[in-house]
């Protein structure tokens, strides 16, 4: 897709430092995130701030999807600052700052990164520690005093009811600008836990995230751990935001023959919806213990099978603009690729972008 740009200033899009709140020092400006430039959700339409399904859809979709719903998954905020720090303030909804089998900062921590020599680079992490308001300096240590782009991602498996921006008073803050022609739209993917992801160690190291960073796209993240069965409720939403493709990685939590009778419906939904925009199917991850345990080996190759079996039915009507990413590399062969057996650590998120990159960077390129 290649090389990010360094943003041209851009005097209208200055945040107003009158706009911003001081602390008590005067050191540092905080701003309200929401006066940012704002990705990652597909609908404006919601009960609270950073939520990803709309109002409309509580009583419609399952009770564990909606409640789901409320997690800022995939959520961010672009912005250019000459900020030698960057701090944040940030309110959360649960309590439950971490998991058993993931850290806090990627359930309920945020993640910085800054746009260096063309490419996003990591620039620092918020380690919740409080509940519900934690306030950290997420860079360490001095940088440059010059303009730079800048994504913050919020908390994959908490929600946030206010997120704050804090940089030195003396700091400029501009919102990023739009995103180039042709890039503007998002990548929506829907999917289970590890879409959502599940268990990252940071938010940007969820795999829509890496994509959306190497392919300089948005992405809206409609993972939904436990769930994504591909209900008729939910496949009318997902079908819904106007995407420059979406990948659909829902076979985790299906059986197959929720696979059979399911997706294809879901596809011909999207399709009728957007006829023009390509479609990424993605196998069910081979376990990393199913060479060991013949029931689970046996569940990924049957669900597989039945996602072939709708995609050749699919191509056979016309249907045109499909793509497919095969099982075999998205977790790779050792073993060595998630924190259960199931779920991704950095290094089985890192293989799945890899894995998922060339067929969505086709479909974008066809599309």
């Amino acid at each position: 897709m290649g090389q990010l740009q360094p943003p041209a200033e851009n005097a209208a899009a200055r945040i107003d430092p009158n706009m911003a709140v001081r602390d008590a020092e005067g050191d540092i400006c905080w701003y309200d995130l929401a006066g940012l430039t704002i990705e990652g959700m597909g609908w404006s339409g919601t009960e609270g701030p950073y939520e990803r399904l709309p109002a409309r859809a509580s009583g419609k979709v399952p009770e564990a999807v909606w409640k789901l719903s409320k997690d800022s998954a995939g959520i961010c905020a672009r912005f250019v600052t000459d900020a030698t720090a960057v701090y944040a303030r940030w309110t959360l909804k649960d309590p439950n700052l971490a998991m058993d089998h993931m850290p806090a900062t990627g359930v309920s921590g945020l993640d910085l990164y800054v746009r260096s020599a063309g490419v996003w680079r990591w620039a620092g992490v918020g380690r919740p520690k409080e509940s519900p308001t934690n306030r950290q300096e997420l860079t360490r240590g001095r940088l440059a005093a010059e303009r730079r782009e800048c994504l913050i991602y919020l908390p994959l498996y908490n929600g946030v009811s206010a997120v704050q921006l804090g940089l030195p008073s003396a700091a400029r803050l501009e919102k990023a600008p739009p995103r180039p022609a042709g890039r503007s739209r998002p990548v929506v993917f829907y999917g289970t836990s590890i879409v959502q992801g599940g268990c990252a160690s940071r938010p940007g190291m969820a795999y829509p995230a890496i994509l959306g960073r190497w392919l300089d796209v948005p992405t809206v993240n409609l993972g939904f751990s436990g769930s994504a069965r591909m209900e008729p409720e939910v496949a009318e939403l997902v079908a819904e935001p106007d995407a420059a493709a979406f990948v659909l990685d829902c076979l985790p939590n299906a059986q197959p023959p929720e696979v059979a009778e399911r997706l294809g419906p879901l596809v011909r939904k999207i399709h009728a919806a957007h006829p023009d925009v390509p479609v990424v199917l993605v196998e069910n991850v081979v376990y990393a213990d199913a060479p060991l345990v013949a029931d689970r080996r046996e569940r990924v190759e049957s669900s597989n099978r039945e996602l072939r079996t709708v995609l050749g039915a699919l191509r056979s009507a016309g249907m045109r603009k499909l793509y497919h990413v095969p099982a075999e590399g998205l977790f790779g062969s050792d073993g060595e690729a998630t924190v259960d057996g199931t779920h991704a650590t950095d290094l089985g998120f890192l293989r799945m972008a890899e894995a998922i990159r060339p067929e969505l960077e086709r479909a974008l390129r066809e599309g």
